[in-house]
């Protein structure tokens, strides 16, 4: 089993109540392994993780789209770990307490944190920095 068991297990998963979307204006286009458009959402810092100190880095991806998939879980796992290494790690805080865990995430649209969003593919991974990389945790 592939840790993409992980992710996809958690489509549609959120932690309030009241579905609602936030637009991507603007955001920033990154690239990754996969070649599919990935575009920077935000980033969460003011809630905490199970591992203490948590950042997290939201991403809106429509290649995900279980309907219309173009880029499988496997694919996704890579695009994140890049996102971690590449996007997230150099945007760290330089100062204050380091994070215990960074968590990116993948959606196929722009969905408000915390907000339930069973219509939407969401993928998850959380990493912990060791030696100035990611290194997947399981959730």
């Amino acid at each position: 089993m592939t840790r993409g068991a992980v992710a996809v297990a958690m489509i549609g998963f959120g932690l309030g109540a009241g579905a609602q979307e936030t637009a991507v204006t603007g955001g920033t286009v990154v690239a990754v392994p996969s070649g599919q458009d990935v575009t920077y959402l935000d980033t969460v810092q003011s809630a905490p993780g199970p591992e203490g100190l948590t950042i997290r880095f939201r991403f809106v991806a429509p290649a995900i789209a279980r309907d219309a998939a173009t880029v499988d879980v496997e694919a996704a796992q890579a695009d994140m770990e890049a996102l971690c290494n590449d996007f997230a790690l150099p945007r760290l805080p330089a100062t204050g307490p380091a994070p215990a865990q960074v968590i990116i995430s993948l959606s196929d649209r722009a969905v408000a944190f915390g907000e339930p969003a069973p219509e939407a593919t969401q993928f998850f991974e959380a990493y912990a920095i060791t030696d100035g990389r990611c290194q997947w945790e399981p959730f």
